[in-house]
């Protein structure tokens, strides 16, 4: 019986590819993620990034029989395979990542394998070394996200070199391909960062504070740029301090506010500092168009309340399933997805016209 139920599992599960692949439009829908104003990668991010980045839904998993976290950076999920694969990721354990890995624990219990969670809090230092780990503990496949190219594109090479398959998610959409890695599952920043220009665009926006929460994130200052390529006016990016000083955090945007009046729209490039740049703003009872990425429940409240234009949805949890049922296939298959070309998960937008339904989703842990 569970012969069948993993066969069954992946042909069902690949539906979600083509939905993912499919369009991005303002009215399409699913069930866990949905690459438009929809019904379905919490984040997606990255995110984390939803979150991105990045506290709302981090908590208990839904992945079945997950061994609980150790106050650490490691999770192993045990199904009673012989087949073991690492998720090694940024994760900082806030919101978005908690998705993440809700998606990845999924995967191993549908599929029957053991999955190990393996977050290293912003750190490439640590990333690099939970890499390293994975190849040494014989791992059947990687899927890594890869903020800091520079420092993670080589072990990552020596994976694939070792034999270790390995796919990329979240960030790494520029980077997957000189790895080796067999596909990319996330979403394009530059054209998720052009979706947020236009809505700006929309709302009449002229000058832009596009806010950083992490220095030397690659895919953070894209999103920037795209914001930049199709916003008609002005656009200031600048690193706005940490998500886990959201106190600091709050003062920064303030003081940046304060120095410009002319600035009438923020966007935070996660949904805690997209919260931020709202309270900031709120604090010096400045009218901005406020705008997001990725899901927090706050963050959906938020826009529910008309007070937060929109987030882009990156459906975070399609980046912690679909890899680990790619690796899945490609080790007992030698199936690959993508043809070359990576596998989109956004962007999509929560607006208030669907907040709503995407809060319940939420609610569920699976947005």
């Amino acid at each position: 019986m569970r012969k069948l139920r993993t066969i069954l599992v992946p042909i069902a599960a690949l539906s979600l590819v083509a939905a993912a692949c499919g369009g991005d439009d303002d009215d399409s829908s699913g069930s866990d993620e949905s690459t438009s104003e929809s019904t379905a990668d919490a984040g997606g991010d990255d995110g984390g990034e939803s979150t991105g980045d990045d506290g709302g839904d981090a908590g208990g998993d839904d992945g079945g029989e997950s061994t609980g976290d150790d106050g650490g950076d490691t999770v192993d999920a045990s199904q009673g395979s012989d087949l073991t694969f690492h998720m090694v990721t940024h994760s900082d354990d806030g919101p978005f990542w908690s998705v993440v890995k809700r998606g990845m624990d999924a995967a191993g219990e549908d599929l029957g394998v053991n999955v190990v969670w393996l977050g290293s809090n912003n750190d490439p230092g640590v990333q690099v070394q939970m890499i390293e780990q994975a190849i040494s503990e014989g791992s059947n496949g990687i899927a890594a996200s890869l903020p800091s190219p520079d420092q993670l594109i080589g072990p990552l090479q020596g994976a694939v070199g070792a034999g270790v398959p390995v796919i990329t998610l979240n960030s790494g959409v520029n980077d997957y391909q000189e790895i080796g890695a067999l596909t990319h599952v996330g979403q394009t920043e530059i054209i998720a960062g052009n979706g947020a220009g236009e809505r700006f665009n929309a709302a009449g926006a002229t000058k832009i504070l596009c806010g950083i929460q992490e220095q030397s994130n690659v895919a953070l200052e894209e999103r920037c740029g795209g914001l930049a390529e199709t916003f008609s006016g002005e656009v200031v990016a600048q690193f706005m301090g940490l998500d886990a000083d959201q106190t600091e955090q709050q003062n920064t945007i303030k003081a940046a506010l304060e120095a410009d009046p002319d600035i009438d729209g923020f966007l935070g490039v996660g949904p805690v500092i997209a919260m931020s740049g709202l309270r900031a703003s709120q604090d010096l009872g400045r009218d901005l168009t406020v705008g997001g990425f990725d899901i927090t429940p706050e963050l959906i409240d938020s826009i529910e309340a008309g007070e937060v234009a929109f987030t882009v949805d990156q459906q975070q949890y399609l980046q912690g399933y679909m890899p680990i049922l790619l690796l899945y296939l490609n080790v007992t298959n030698a199936n690959t997805l993508g043809g070359g070309l990576p596998i989109l998960t956004g962007p999509g937008f929560v607006t208030p016209d669907n907040a709503a339904e995407v809060k319940a989703l939420v609610a569920a842990g699976t947005r």
